[in-house]
C-alpha cells in the first residue's frame, strides 16, 4: 500500500492525515445504515470507474454494483478494496463523495477534526465570534493608540532631521511667549499674553 510521505511543511502546521487514514477513520460512519443510499454508492462508483477506471475497472465495478448483494456489504468491500489500492484511490472516492454528497461529506468525522484543528488549537467557527465583539470604538482606540505610538517613534527618532525640526516647535513657541513677556515688562505693561 502506498501512502503518503509525512514531510516537514505538515508536521510544522498541524497533524497531517492521509487519505487512506480519513478512510480507515470513517468507515463506520460510512458503512452505518441509512448513511449512503444505494442510488448514492452507484453514482460513487461509476464515477470512480469511468474518470478513474485505473482505480476501478469495469469487472471491479459491476461486482460492487451487484444489486444482489446487500448494500452494506457492498459499501464494505469497495471501502477495503480501494484501501488496498493506496492513499490516491480513497482520495478520488473522497472527491467522488464530496460532488455527489456534498453534506455527507461535510459531516465525515474526518472532516470535522479537520475543521477544528489547526496549529492555533481555536475553532475557526468560534474565532469569528471572538474577534468580532469589541466593536468600532475598540478598533478606533486601537488604531489611534498605534497611529499615535508610530507619530512618536518617527519624531522623537534624533538621526532624522526632518524630526529635529519638529523638536523646535514646541521649543518655538515657548520661546516667543517669553519674548512678548519681556516685551511687555520692558514698555511698563503689566498684562500677561
Amino acid at each position: 500500500m502506498a501512502r503518503k510521505a509525512v514531510t516537514p511543511w505538515t508536521m510544522l502546521f498541524g497533524k497531517y492525515q492521509t487519505y487512506y487514514d480519513r478512510l480507515r477513520q470513517d468507515t463506520a460512519f460510512l458503512t452505518s445504515n441509512g448513511r449512503l443510499s444505494e442510488q448514492l454508492v452507484d453514482k460513487i462508483i461509476l464515477q470512480l470507474n469511468r474518470v478513474y477506471p485505473q482505480i476501478l475497472t469495469n469487472k471491479e465495478a459491476e461486482k460492487f454494483r451487484n444489486p444482489k448483494a446487500s448494500l452494506h456489504s457492498r459499501l464494505s468491500n469497495l471501502i477495503a478494496h480501494l484501501k488496498k489500492k493506496g492513499d490516491k484511490p480513497c482520495q478520488e472516492f473522497y472527491r467522488a463523495l464530496q460532488i455527489n454528497a456534498e453534506q455527507l461529506y461535510n459531516n465525515l468525522p474526518s472532516r470535522r477534526i479537520l475543521k477544528t484543528s489547526d496549529s492555533t488549537g481555536i475553532n475557526p467557527e468560534k474565532e469569528k465570534f471572538i474577534l468580532n465583539d469589541r466593536g468600532p470604538t475598540f478598533f478606533i482606540a486601537c488604531f489611534s493608540l498605534a497611529a499615535g505610538f508610530a507619530f512618536f517613534v518617527y519624531c522623537f527618532n534624533s538621526e532624522k532631521p526632518l524630526c529635529k525640526k519638529a523638536h523646535l516647535v514646541p521649543h518655538l513657541n515657548m520661546q516667543k511667549r517669553k519674548e512678548k513677556t519681556l516685551d511687555i515688562q520692558i514698555y511698563g505693561l503689566k498684562t500677561e499674553v
